[in-house]
């Protein structure tokens, strides 16, 4: 039985690849944070069936600021697979709190490396590369090879990630690889982020509980894919024999007012008619155009997106929408100011 450890278990990625893995027979482990209140919800269902997942899925806690922690940790488990996900996340927010992103989403990944080559474990890993990284693009579309220019703390994080994956692999022989993953969405996707902001605002305001939506920049063009699928590509990344550097897209690009127009219409709304431009959701320096070229993926890990942008938009609202028919939801959205 092969043995995995997932950073970032809670998060939506984290918690799609513990579906996956408890699905091909993994033992699974995840760090978790503590904290005040539950924040488990996304993998809870793990736990539903014990003698399914249960007696294979772990907890821990710990915290990508606690080297020691994470050199214990790592050393006890000796995981054959270790998939390091977790960050502070959110580009916007992360120009707020820039030192924090940069000692989590960026440091945080010396610490994890640094703690496989202290434990003397041959462990593969996998770093959450972004496609924020490439910000302010140099070439269209962009690929493996297409040079970096983050354009927001968190990007210039995830660029000091990416390298130390690179010098890692290159300095010590570690099975260390990178995944240049697009932006991938679902209906575990955080509410403050912009995708899930507008599809549950879509069933809100379908259900009568909320009648505007605030938002920044809609001609921001990104390349939207399911995160279900870009899970299974990153466990690809890792069954690949040497470590490399993949980017994961589906090669498509489309602007928010686009995903506002499939998201609005899917329940017969015209979104002009509630949302609202708010200068708090501008970034200070904007990202215009990703979109990616995954044939390196195709070709060696036979890899390729199949949910398309219509459906990805679809898939989110009618989850919303199912979600907000249901009396406790209608009624915690009630309470709210």
């Amino acid at each position: 039985m092969k043995k995995a450890l997932i950073t970032g278990i809670t998060g939506q990625d984290g918690s799609y690849l513990a579906d996956l893995l408890l699905e091909k027979g993994y033992e699974v482990h995840g760090i978790i944070r503590r904290a005040s209140t539950f924040n488990t919800s996304r993998i809870d269902h793990l736990y539903a069936d014990p003698h399914i997942n249960g007696v294979r899925m772990f907890l821990h806690y710990g915290d990508l600021s606690d080297s020691v922690n994470l050199v214990k940790l790592i050393y006890d488990l000796k995981p054959d697979e270790i998939y390091h996900l977790a960050a502070q996340s959110h580009v916007r927010v992360s120009f707020d709190i820039p030192e924090y992103t940069a000692d989590v989403t960026g440091v945080g990944t010396i610490r994890i490396l640094e703690a496989i080559r202290e434990a003397g474990i041959r462990s593969r890993f996998y770093q959450a590369s972004s496609s924020e990284m490439f910000g302010k693009v140099q070439e269209v579309p962009q690929v493996e090879t297409t040079p970096f220019w983050p354009r927001s703390p968190y990007g210039v994080a995830k660029v000091f990630s990416y390298w130390a994956t690179v010098n890692y692999r290159e300095s010590y022989g570690l099975c260390a690889s990178n995944g240049i993953l697009f932006n991938h969405e679902s209906p575990r996707r955080g509410e403050t982020f912009v995708t899930r902001k507008i599809s549950r605002a879509v069933a809100a305001i379908k259900h009568d509980l909320q009648h505007e939506l605030f938002l920044g920049n809609l001609d921001a063009k990104r390349d939207w894919g399911y995160a279900p699928e870009y899970v299974e590509g990153m466990w690809r990344i890792l069954q690949h024999d040497e470590g490399d550097d993949f980017v994961l897209a589906t090669n498509e690009t489309h602007t928010i007012r686009e995903f506002l127009d499939i998201a609005f219409g899917r329940v017969d709304l015209d979104w002009k008619e509630f949302v609202k431009h708010d200068e708090r959701y501008e970034r200070p320096a904007e990202v215009e155009l990703l979109i990616g070229n995954a044939a390196k993926a195709k070709r060696v890990l036979d890899w390729e997106p199949k949910v398309r942008f219509k459906e990805l938009v679809e898939i989110m609202v009618d989850a919303d929408m199912a979600l907000f028919a249901k009396p406790m939801a209608q009624k915690h959205l009630g309470q709210m100011p």
